[in-house]
This record gives structure tokens, sequence and C-alpha cells, in this order.
């Protein structure tokens, strides 16, 4: 099956029951309950605690659309608001849920499908056994995925809507190896929140070399980068300073001047493919890169832009040409 093409009006991401109870609820209840007439008993199980969730959110992170994986392995609980049907949000979570079995080690899926979603669960792969039956008062199928018989759903990048897994990190040398690869994955921009341009992080001839790459792409090409020491950047004189001399039509550099901007805490990097590494703790090198996640890169590039705007160039940088 080809990788699955959906609009970008939406992400869906992993979920946590405890945390995002209040944003299925929102889901499922007028869907299941209120549009389907399921009992509400029914709805909501023993096994919802101990699931794996999903969730589908437009880009006001209202969310839009919920599915579940069991530990026994069977999907159910797919639902989407109706003003969302049929744009793809269920093809994206199902894939999502597929995704999750193959990692949680699977070998194959189950799910009871409402009769008249059989013909979209087969487009996946999902096979009908047994006869209909009738469940919370609506004509079901069993249906079956064999994930050792068909190709995994997921490959190097995710379809345009799902957020790929958090890949969490320790140490400065995992940290540099995650932003090497997120930077090969750029086209030709970047955006980088950081206390003093990391020069423990970006540097190396590799990191350097894909920087230059990126700067120097074509038309088009940028890396805004919000510095909140500029003074400590200088007297380290990193890499990625000297670099901003030499391409200053392509690097920009700007200090956050209000106090509230000054105080924040945390350091990431973006790039133009969805790709991001967030760190808490700007002066430490721990943190979580996802390589595919348009939901919480979206809010990133947001808060960004709003510092961006209320940002001016560091007095300190002007002797050097930047």
């Amino acid at each position: 099956m080809a990788d699955l093409q959906v609009p970008t009006d939406f992400f869906v991401e992993d979920a946590d029951y405890v945390r995002d109870l209040d944003a299925l609820r929102a889901v499922r209840e007028p869907v299941f309950v209120v549009e389907q007439k399921v009992p509400a008993d029914l709805e909501w199980d023993e096994l919802d605690p101990r699931s794996k969730h999903v969730l589908a959110r437009d880009l006001q992170h209202r969310p839009i659309g919920t599915g579940r994986l069991t530990p026994v392995g069977k999907i159910g609980r797919m639902a989407v608001l109706p003003e969302w049907r049929g744009k793809g949000v269920g093809a994206v979570m199902l894939t999502r849920l597929i995704d999750l079995a193959r990692t949680l080690g699977y070998t194959q899926v189950e799910l009871h499908a409402q009769v008249s979603a059989i013909g979209f669960y087969e487009k996946f792969g999902f096979v009908a056994f047994g006869d209909e039956y009738e469940e919370a008062g609506i004509q079901h199928r069993s249906m079956r995925l064999d994930l050792a018989a068909r190709p995994p759903l997921l490959r190097k990048h995710p379809p345009v809507g799902a957020e790929s897994t958090e890949i969490e990190f320790q140490t400065l040398d995992a940290c540099r190896d995650l932003t090497l690869e997120l930077l090969r994955s750029a086209r030709h921009k970047l955006w980088i929140y950081s206390r003093d341009l990391d020069p423990t992080l970006f540097s190396g001839e590799a990191i350097v070399a894909e920087l230059r790459r990126i700067a120097t792409s074509g038309r088009g090409a940028e890396i805004h980068i919000l510095l909140q020491d500029p003074a400590a950047a200088v007297r380290q004189s990193p890499p990625l300073l000297h670099l901003a001399q030499r391409l200053s039509s392509a690097i920009q550099i700007r200090q956050p001047q209000d106090e509230i901007d000054r105080q924040y805490a945390a350091a990431f990097l973006l790039n133009d493919q969805a790709g991001l590494l967030f760190r808490p703790l700007g002066g430490r090198f721990e943190g979580a890169v996802q390589p595919h996640a348009p939901g919480h890169h979206r809010q990133l590039l947001a808060y960004f832009g709003q510092v961006w705007e209320r940002s001016m160039p560091p007095a300190e940088l002007r002797s050097l040409g930047i």
C-alpha cells in the first residue's frame, strides 16, 4: 500500500489516557453515545486505562478523532467527528495504531468493524472472518490483519499528519547525532532557540557542513536563531557564529528583549520538514527528538515567531558584521 496522502489541517498524536481523558470524551461521547446511541456504561470499560490511545486534533489543538489499541492487540473506539469525516483522519489514526502494534511486537491485530466500515478496513489489508453479530445495538463483523504478511505502513517518513514517536536522549553525543539527522532531513529552513549558540552541540565537520548546506541551498534559504546570551556566544566563539559571519544574508540572529522571553528555560531546533529537537533545559543535553511532528512543530514554530517579532539584533554582534 502506498503512503497515505492526507490534508495538513490536522495531526495525529499518541495520547495519555489520564492526561487526555477530556479530549477522548469530547470525541467518543458525541459519536458513540449521542449519535450511535451506545449506552454510556458500555462505551467506557476497564481496558481504556490499559490501552494505547491516539488523538487527532485540528490546528487549534481541538480533538477531532480517537482510536485505541488494547493490551490483547485489538483496535477499537475509532471515531471521527462528523465535520471531519472523509478527510483522511481515520486513515492516519488507523495507520498510527497499526504502527504501534508493530512496535509492541504483535504479529496480528483484530477489530470489530461496524458493517458499514468493512470496506474502509479492507483497504489496509484487514480480512473479515466469522458471521455478523450485534454489538451495542449495531451490526459488526470481526476482522484481522496479519502484520507479518504486510509491509509496514509507516516507513522512513510517516504519512502527512502523523506524529512520529519521540526519541529520548540524555547525553551530548546522542543529542549531537540526532541533531545531525534533523539537519540532514532539512531542505531550506531552520529555526534555532539557543542560550549561547551551543558551541559543543553545533560543532564538528558533519554538523557545520549541513548548516552551511541549508544556508546556501538557494532562494528562500534561511536560518533564524533566537539567542538569549550573545555576550557568552561571542566569548566562546562557536562555529555557528563564524558561519553566521560568512553567510549573514541567510543566517539571522535576534535576541529576545522582553523579560518573560529572556527567562525561557528551554532550547529547541526546528527544521522545515516538521522535525524537532527539544531540550527542557537549554544548558543540558537531555530531551527528545521527533523526526516528524506537525502538531508539536506548529506550536513551537508559532511561539518562535511571536518571540522573533519582539526581538532585536544583538548589539554584541554588530562588530562581527551579523
